[in-house]
C-alpha cells in the first residue's frame, strides 16, 4: 500500500512516500521557510540524487502541491499518477486522553485536535495545516492521524498522575502524557524482531536520545512509564532543555530574582541542558569535541547527561521487574557511540554488559552487548515515518 506520510510544522513539511508492505521509501523530502520570501524544497526519489529547489512557498497548500507535483514528475517522480496514493498518514503531536490510538480523520477529530492545541501550541495547529491541505488536494483519499502521545495511553495512573491536587488532573488535564510515542513503539517492536521473540513477552527500555530525549519502559509492547510528561522539558537532560529540576529553583527565580514566567520558560527550554552546562553548544558532537580539547564544563555536561539517562534506566528496571533489552535510538542514541559507552558503564548492576568494539558504530542496527550479557543492549535507528504508515494501514483495516 502506498502511503504518503506528512509531518507538518508551522513553516515546514517533512514528507515520505512509503510502501507499507515492504517498508520501502519510494520518495521523500522537506519543505522549509513556508510563508517566507525564500522558501526551499528538497526532494529525493529512492536512492537518487537529492534535488533542491529554492522558491517562495506562500502556504501549506502550495507546499503540498509541490510535493504532489514532484511525486508525479515524469523525470524523477515515484508515481504514475496521484491515484496511486491510497492513504495519507499525519503525525499529530498531542492527542490528550481522548486518542489512545491512531484514528481516521473526520471533522470531529479535527475539532478535538484543535481543542488539544493548548497542550501543544507550537505543534498541533501546524499539524492541522498539513491535514487540511491534504484533505483539500487529495479528495477522497483517507487521512489518518497518528499521535505522539497515544502509545503512552497504556500507562497506569500511578505513572501518569502527578501528586498535586486531584482537581488539577480531573478538571484541567494536568498529567503525564509522554511524547516520541511513535518512535518508542517502532523501536520496541524492531528490538523484539531482532531478538527473534514476540514483543508481547519482552520487557524493553527504549532510550530515544536526541536534541529532545525521552526514555520509556515497555512491557509486552505497551508503554507503562515514560520520562517526558505534561510538557517536553522534564525527564533527562537534553540539548537545550534542563530535564528534571527542583521546582523550588524556578519559584525562587520568579519570587526573588524578578524573572517572569516567560523568562523562566525560556531558561528551561532554550538555555539549559548541554548548552547551559557546557557553554559550547546544544549539539552532542560539539560538546564531545570541546571535552576532548580539555573543557571541564563540557566534560561535566557529558557526565551529567549519562548520569541522568542511567538513573532512568535503573528506575525503569525496577518498575519493569526484569529487563530483556535496553535499546538506543534517535540522533544521539544511534550515532553517539562514545556517550553510549559512558551510559552503559554503569549498567552492569541490571545485568547489561557492553561489547566495547561492537558498540563503535554509528547509525547501524546492531546488538552491542557482550555475548554473555543477560540484558541485551541494542542500537536501532528509528523510523517514525514507517510506523506512521503501518498505523495508517492498520486503522484502515488492511493490517492486523
Amino acid at each position: 500500500m502506498k502511503i504518503l506520510v506528512i509531518n507538518s510544522g508551522s513553516s515546514s513539511i517533512k514528507f515520505r512516500l512509503v510502501e507499507s508492505t515492504s517498508g520501502e521509501t519510494l520518495a521523500g523530502g522537506l519543505l522549509e521557510r513556508i510563508g517566507l520570501a525564500e522558501g526551499r524544497m528538497e526532494y529525493r526519489r529512492g536512492s537518487d540524487e537529492k534535488i533542491r529547489t529554492d522558491l517562495p512557498i506562500p502556504n501549506h497548500q502550495f507546499g503540498l502541491s509541490l510535493v504532489l507535483r514532484n511525486l508525479t514528475d515524469p523525470a524523477h517522480g515515484a508515481l504514475g499518477s496521484l491515484n496511486e496514493i491510497e492513504a495519507v498518514g499525519h503525525r499529530v503531536v498531542h492527542g490528550g486522553e481522548r486518542f489512545t490510538q491512531a484514528v481516521l480523520i473526520t471533522p470531529e477529530v479535527i475539532s478535538e485536535i484543535e481543542e488539544n492545541s493548548f497542550m501543544a501550541p507550537l505543534h498541533n495547529p501546524a499539524n492541522l495545516l498539513g491535514i487540511r491541505a491534504a484533505i483539500e488536494m487529495l479528495e477522497g483519499v483517507p487521512n489518518v492521524a497518528v499521535f505522539d502521545t497515544s502509545f503512552h495511553q497504556t500507562m497506569p495512573p500511578v505513572a501518569y498522575v502527578y501528586p498535586l491536587t486531584w482537581d488539577l488532573y480531573k478538571d484541567r488535564g494536568f498529567r503525564r502524557y509522554g511524547f516520541h510515542g511513535t518512535s518508542h513503539q517502532y523501536v520496541a517492536e524492531r528490538t523484539a524482531a531482532i531478538l527473534g521473540k514476540p514483543v508481547s513477552g519482552l520487557n524493553i527500555i527504549v532510550c530515544h536520545l536526541g536534541n529532545g530525549s525521552s526514555i520509556t519502559a515497555v512491557r509486552g509492547g505497551r508503554s507503562i512509564d515514560t520520562s517526558l510528561g505534561f510538557g517536553t522539558m522534564c525527564g533527562v537532560m537534553m540539548g537545550t532543555r534542563s530535564g528534571d529540576v527542583d521546582p523550588a529553583i524556578l519559584l525562587e527565580l520568579m519570587e526573588s530574582h524578578g524573572m517572569s514566567a516567560s523568562e523562566v520558560k525560556d531558561l528551561v527550554y532554550k538555555k539549559s541542558g548541554l548548552l547551559g552546562i557546557s557553554g559550547v553548544s546544544s549539539d552532542m558532537r560539539d560538546v564531545e569535541q570541546a571535552a576532548d580539547a580539555g573543557s571541564e564544563r563540557a566534560k561535566l555536561a557529558l557526565d551529567l547527561f549519562a548520569d541522568k539517562v542511567r538513573k532512568y534506566i535503573g528506575g525503569y528496571a525496577v518498575t519493569l521487574g526484569s529487563v530483556d533489552a535496553v535499546t538506543f535510538t534517535a540522533g544521539i542514541g544511534e550515532n553517539g557511540w562514545e556517550i553510549r559507552e559512558t551510559i552503559c558503564a554503569g549498567l552492569e548492576a541490571i545485568g547489561a554488559r557492553l561489547d566495547v568494539e561492537a558498540n563503535r558504530c554509528r547509525g547501524q542496527e546492531r546488538v552491542v552487548s557482550a555475548p554473555d550479557s543477560r540484558v541485551k543492549l541494542l542500537v536501532v535507528p528509528t523510523n517514525e515515518e514507517l510506523m506512521i504508515a503501518i498505523e495508517t494501514e492498520r486503522i484502515l483495516g488492511l493490517r492486523s
